[in-house]
């Protein structure tokens, strides 16, 4: 598919894919005869987990370093495992923090609440 079609595809600007390839995040993408890119179901999926990993708050410096461990093939599977894990228990934590957030919100907008009551009962 052509790079405005792979754009709506996966969310991206053409430029952002743009200076993904220029970063490394995306390699071998083929060209037609004309010399236009031309992406494939497994860019979209790659793609896909990038924006995942972006989502959830891993650096681009660190996507970057995956996909160079991920361009290695096989030998770089502990490091990128390595890496994910140690995303993973970052967002973990991250998520336990934003609970313990929501908890005090919560107790909070139940306070107001009592109080907005006991004024509508007077």
């Amino acid at each position: 598919m052509n790079i405005s079609t792979f754009a709506k595809l996966t969310g991206l600007s053409i430029h952002t894919l743009r200076y993904y390839e220029k970063l490394g995040l995306l390699s071998n993408i083929g060209r037609n005869a004309s010399g236009h890119r031309c992406y494939t179901p497994a860019d979209a999926q790659w793609v896909n987990f990038i924006n995942r990993l972006k989502a959830t708050g891993m650096p681009l410096r660190q996507i970057i370093d995956y996909a160079r461990l991920r361009a290695l093939g096989t030998p770089t599977l502990a490091a990128r495992n390595r890496l994910l894990c140690q995303h993973r228990d970052a967002l973990q934590q991250r998520l336990q923090q934003d609970l313990e957030h929501l908890h005090a919100l919560e107790a909070k907008i139940a306070l107001y609440q009592q109080q907005l009551n006991k004024v509508a009962d007077q």
